[in-house]
């Protein structure tokens, strides 16, 4: 198998030492999700991962346009670059799922994230550039940032043909879940769940909390989507929100996103769900699909571990994934 193999955080007070963590498991990038009414700061914690790793090349994904002014991120970049150096630092952006829908918004329209990133990467040229009407520049002084023109590898986060076409169009590549995107030199596919013990139930508590949130998320995706048809039990699931108030349901929807089994997800996640979804697999299984991953032409594969433990699930999944 010749996936790169990365990880991906729902960014946490220790995500810094779990990125160290990941490099010595040989892992090659770490992601930091962005989602600011659930997790600490993303760049936060990337720069403090950068100040404990070597290797590892580390940034956010996906950021959110809407959620920062574009010298905002920019200047974050150049911060995380000063730390690491350049040719660590990979940043995603993206349109944005539980980042604004936990703000009662819609994904942006793509048009406008095209807009954002070719703003962010004249900023790191150093060029002056138009925002909303306005000249803006980046223009550190010397020992206050890094010198520009500054070049980081930027993905698009995307997961349908607008979005595609916006990767094809201002990125270096695209960053997919829950299916790949064909047509891409540089494809990253998120992965989440847990491998198992041998012998262990996938319906044991440890692969509840290890697997489930990423269950949930599918629950959650496929609901925004309108496509819960396709997931046994979807329309109960639906069920169990739609009685929530319409003004925070939203809320409930979304609260511990890829951290935990909410108390109201619970009877939905079951170890046959697990099993049968491929969130919950022995090593031999996680291989038999990394191998067909990589037939689809997927070229990396960012495994996002939850539960109590993040340091046990980022060395099974390393350790059965390079097998």
């Amino acid at each position: 198998m010749s996936l790169t193999l990365s990880c991906a955080f729902a960014t946490s007070n220790m995500s810094h030492e779990h990125a160290r963590i990941a490099e010595e498991l040989g892992y090659t990038r770490a992601w930091f999700y962005d989602s600011p009414s659930l997790y600490p700061d993303a760049w936060v914690q990337a720069c403090r991962a950068a100040e404990r790793t070597q290797r590892i090349i580390l940034g956010p994904g996906c950021l959110i346009p809407s959620l920062r002014h574009p010298a905002t991120n920019a200047a974050a970049i150049a911060t995380l670059a000063s730390i690491a150096g350049p040719e660590r630092v990979c940043v995603a952006f993206g349109s944005g799922f539980t980042g604004r829908l936990m703000l009662g918004e819609r994904p942006m329209k793509w048009a406008d994230v095209a807009e954002y990133v070719r703003t962010v990467r004249g900023l790191l040229r150093g060029d002056q550039v138009q925002w909303k009407g306005n000249t803006i520049q980046l223009m550190h002084p010397e020992g206050f940032g890094v010198p520009l023109p500054l070049e980081v590898s930027i993905v698009i986060g995307a997961a349908g043909p607008k979005g595609a076409e916006v990767a094809r169009e201002v990125g270096d590549g695209v960053l997919c879940a829950p299916e790949a995107l064909p047509g891409f030199d540089w494809t990253i596919l998120f992965q989440s769940g847990t491998v198992l013990d041998e012998g262990e139930d996938p319906g044991a508590e440890r692969v509840i909390a290890a697997a489930g949130p990423g269950m949930t998320m599918v629950f959650h995706f496929l609901y925004e989507h309108g496509m819960l048809d396709l997931l046994p039990g979807g329309d109960a699931w639906a069920a169990a929100y739609e009685a929530l108030d319409p003004a925070t349901k939203h809320l409930a929807m979304h609260d511990r996103h890829l951290v935990a089994v909410t108390e109201r997800d619970r009877p939905f996640i079951s170890g046959d769900v697990l099993a049968g979804s491929g969130m919950a697999m022995s090593p031999q299984e996680l291989r038999d699909k990394l191998v067909g991953i990589e037939a689809s032409g997927v070229t990396e594969i960012a495994y996002q571990p939850a539960g109590p433990d993040i340091p046990r699930e980022l060395e099974a999944f390393a350790k059965a994934a390079q097998g």
